[in-house]
């Protein structure tokens, strides 16, 4: 059964906020649009946090881990076992998230939606487990109606810790052997674009594994096609418990009045069904930087996005985002830190 609180309102950008703030930049003491997007990310972030001087020094991030049963096919170049593997790295500080996070600052928290191998405890990590994995979606959907609303759940509860925490920025990232599958099966789904479009190498396989990989995608969307008019349908067939769970978040973060830093391919796909179950969403993103994954460009197309960064990054776990978000933090500090031509006593034609 799908969630009720899905239907809550969207928290609305405060425009009078953001309206202040772009009276300000234009006293500051430069060429108006002289800092270029800096500017329109000060001014962004004034309404979205409805203040005059706007921060992102409380980041909250969230990796959201799961396996897919469409590994089985041979679309990814590492074995399953090192999603797990991977959960004790993250929380051991030796993953790319973790020491960028460390580097700045920022809160790390874990979540398990479920790993084929079992990792045992691990102090740090989230326990939300719906199942081993999902579904091989080449031959049935990925997940049934109640792990669906189980994963969007998980991805609400991390959006209402970080506010519990005060957090400023939301960034989800997210790790899981074949998920590149998982989101090109299910951008193709809500685009009408063809697999060969949208697939890529994930995590490094070559041309040959790449038109397998589209090979695979287009079974399953022959299987499930007539059944994905529906985001939430899209995401339940094709998606993943990791990649439902950001879907979730990005509506929480909505619902919430919590600005969300969009990371790569992956989020951008589970962050583009939340838009279409909800397109109030889009007020609430971010976005970090454009993914060498190949089909980031067109998803990117498709939410109208202009991300901070190009940098030929396709790690995934939220790296692109943390990546960014010194931008962001230089774009507050440069808001509040400038003089106006009134305080500076600089003449405001003079430059």
């Amino acid at each position: 059964m799908t969630p009720a609180w899905l239907a809550l309102p969207c928290a609305a950008p405060d425009a009078a906020a953001g309206g202040r703030a772009a009276a300000r930049q234009a006293q500051l003491t430069k060429p108006p649009g002289s800092l270029g997007r800096l500017e329109a990310l000060a001014v962004q972030l004034a309404a979205l946090q409805g203040t005059d001087r706007p921060a992102v020094e409380r980041v909250q991030v969230c990796v959201f881990a799961g396996d897919h049963g469409v590994a089985a096919q041979g679309v990814s170049a590492f074995p399953q076992a090192v999603t797990a593997q991977m959960l004790a790295n993250f929380v051991a500080g030796g993953a790319a998230v973790s020491v960028l996070a460390r580097a700045q600052g920022a809160a790390l928290e874990v979540v398990n939606l479920g790993t084929a191998a079992d990792p045992g405890p691990l102090l740090g990590v989230i326990d939300a487990r719906v199942a081993p994995m999902t579904a091989d979606f080449t031959t049935e959907p990925a997940m049934t109606e109640a792990q669906l609303g189980a994963a969007l759940d998980a991805g609400r509860a991390a959006v209402q810790r970080a506010v519990q925490a005060g957090a400023e920025l939301f960034i989800g990232g997210e790790m899981g052997i074949a998920n590149t599958t998982a989101a090109a099966a299910l951008a193709c789904a809500l685009l009408r674009e063809k697999p060969v479009a949208l697939c890529g190498p994930g995590t490094g396989l070559d041309a040959a594994g790449v038109a397998h990989k589209a090979t695979v995608i287009g079974r399953a969307l022959a299987l499930h096609g007539p059944h994905v008019d529906n985001p939430l349908e899209a995401l339940r067939r094709l998606g993943g418990f990791e990649i439902v769970a950001l879907a979730g978040a990005a509506i929480a973060c909505a619902h919430a009045g919590l600005p969300l830093l969009v990371d790569g391919f992956i989020v951008t796909a589970a962050v583009l069904a939340a838009c279409r179950i909800e397109p109030r969403v889009h007020d609430w993103l971010l976005f970090a930087h454009r993914s060498a994954e190949p089909g980031h460009a067109r998803l990117l197309a498709a939410l109208d996005a202009a991300p901070l960064l190009a940098l030929d990054m396709r790690l995934g776990e939220g790296s692109g985002a943390l990546a960014a978000l010194p931008l962001l933090r230089l774009a507050c500090a440069v808001h509040a830190g400038m003089a106006t031509f009134a305080e500076a006593g600089v003449a405001g034609g003079a430059l």
